[in-house]
């Protein structure tokens, strides 16, 4: 029996630690990706997942969390505001610096990159050629791309966890995608 992300919520609340570890074994790979994209740095990464965790256990317990559908969306808002609280904290004011590439291959898991014997040698180019275009993004845009072609969230999700309407969340998309392709025609791609 498959059980849906709140059910196994629920029954960790109600004192189920295998239902915990199933919640984990489900999210961990996109939570700690998309962490890792934002501040890349495995070891901060790895600190920042932990935490977050160790948070979305907390908040279950406290009975903190809204049977939604959601529970993905709302580790991620709990994983962006530890990010934002620790970019603060170090009054940096950039997420991403854009002088350094993006390393896609090195998140964990099949939730960044998509696997096929096929079409192993044109993905990985065309993800090449988007990590490089990627880099020249703007931070907000650059987040929302990663979100929603890296981590599959949808416009609302996004909303949700970097705390912008969903309209601004669209605005962000719809400049990356414009930007994007002003690069590939620039490159000749």
């Amino acid at each position: 029996m498959h059980l849906t992300d709140d059910q196994l919520a629920e029954r960790y609340i109600g004192g189920d630690n295998k239902a915990f570890d199933e919640l984990l074994k489900r999210s961990q790979d996109k939570v700690y990706n998309y962490i890792l994209c934002l501040v890349k740095d495995e070891s901060l990464a790895d600190d920042l997942f932990q935490d977050t965790f160790v948070k979305v256990i907390n908040k279950l317990q406290l009975g903190q969390y809204t049977y939604n559908g959601k529970f993905l969306a709302w580790v991620n808002r709990i994983a962006h505001n530890l990010i934002m609280d620790y970019f603060r904290h170090e009054k940096s004011s950039k997420i991403l610096d854009t002088e350094t590439d993006i390393d896609i291959t090195a998140y964990r898991g099949s939730s960044a990159i998509r696997e096929s014997v096929e079409s192993d040698i044109v993905h990985s180019q065309m993800l090449e050629e988007a990590k490089k275009m990627l880099n020249f993004l703007p931070e907000a845009q650059r987040e929302v791309v990663i979100m929603r072609y890296f981590h599959e969230l949808s416009f609302k999700e996004i909303a949700d966890v970097t705390d912008v309407s969903i309209n601004t969340a669209l605005g962000r998309m719809r400049y990356a995608v414009l930007n994007m392709r002003r690069m590939a025609r620039h490159q000749n791609l």
